[in-house]
C-alpha cells in the first residue's frame, strides 16, 4: 500500500483524529480510529472497516459538513463511501488531535528514556544512569521528541544532547555466566533473551557455562534476574 502524503502535525487544533484529502478544490475527510489508521496508512496492516469511526465522507468533519454522493463520484469516480475513504487514506494525510500527539509523544519519551537506560552507562563509574536522572538531563537539554520516528531512530542524536549534560556513552560488554547443574535450564533461557550467545558449554554433570553479550546497562538487572533464579549460586563475570 502506498504511504502518500505523510502523517501531519498541522498548527490547526483538530476536534477529530481525521484523514484529509484536498481533491478538486475541495477538503475531503474521514473520521478515524488514530492507531489503526497510522498501521493501515504507513504498513499496511488492519480492515478499513475497522479503521473508520463512520463512513459518512465529510467536507469539514468538525462542522458536520458532508460530501455529496454526486460530488464524491464527479471527483472520485464512486459514490462508495469505502471505495473514497481508502482513497483519501492512501493519498492525503492524517491529522491527529493536540491530544492525541501529546499521548504519543509521552509513550516514545518513555521508551527512549528506558532504551538508553538499557544501553548506556557512565563511563568513569561504569554504571548505568538511573531513569531519574536520563529524564532530568532531557528536560535539561530541552530534548524534543519526535512522537511519528521511530525511538530507535532518535536515540543516537538524543544521546549526543544529552553528553552535554552527563557523561555517557553507547557499550556493550560480554559477560561470562556458570550456573549449577539444577538451575541450568531455567537459566538459559533467561540468558538467551537478553542478548547472542557468543559461546555455550553444557558440561557432564549439567552445568552450563555461557559467554554472551549484552548492552552495559543491563548488567545489574541480568545478574539480579539470575542471583533470584538460581538463589545466588550463579557466577558472573565481564571479560570483554
Amino acid at each position: 500500500m502506498g504511504v502518500g502524503r505523510p502523517i501531519s502535525m498541522d498548527k490547526e487544533r483538530v476536534s477529530f483524529n481525521v484523514a484529509r484529502l484536498r481533491k478538486g478544490g475541495q477538503n475531503f475527510e474521514v473520521v478515524i480510529e488514530p492507531d489503526l489508521a497510522i498501521a493501515y496508512k504507513t504498513r499496511g496492516k488492519g480492515d478499513l472497516q475497522d479503521v473508520l469511526k463512520g463512513k459518512e465522507i465529510f467536507f469539514d468533519a468538525k462542522k458536520g459538513e458532508f460530501a455529496s454522493e454526486n460530488l464524491l463520484n464527479e471527483i472520485f469516480n464512486s459514490r462508495d463511501p469505502l471505495v473514497v475513504a481508502e482513497k483519501i487514506l492512501q493519498d492525503g494525510e492524517i491529522q491527529l488531535t493536540h491530544e492525541y500527539r501529546e499521548k504519543l509523544r509521552e509513550e516514545k519519551r518513555k521508551k527512549i528514556m528506558y532504551t538508553i537506560h538499557r544501553n548506556a552507562l557512565d563511563p568513569k563509574t561504569k554504571l548505568p544512569h538511573p531513569l531519574t536522572r536520563i529524564e532530568n538531563a532531557m528536560e535539561e537539554a530541552k530534548v524534543k521528541i519526535d512522537e511519528f520516528r521511530r525511538a530507535e531512530e532518535q536515540i543516537e542524536e538524543i544521546v549526543k544532547k544529552l553528553r552535554t549534560i552527563i557523561p555517557i556513552s553507547i557499550e556493550k560488554v560480554v559477560v561470562k555466566i556458570q550456573v549449577p547443574p539444577q538451575f541450568a535450564h531455567q537459566s538459559f533461557g533467561t540468558i538467551k533473551g537478553y542478548g547472542p550467545m557468543l559461546q555455550t558449554v553444557w558440561g557432564s554433570d549439567g552445568s552450563l557455562v555461557v559467554k554472551t553479550e549484552i548492552p552495559a546497562g543491563i548488567q545489574e538487572e541480568l545478574m539480579n534476574k539470575l542471583n533470584n533464579l538460581t538463589h545466588g549460586s550463579v557466577d558472573i563475570n565481564i571479560v570483554e
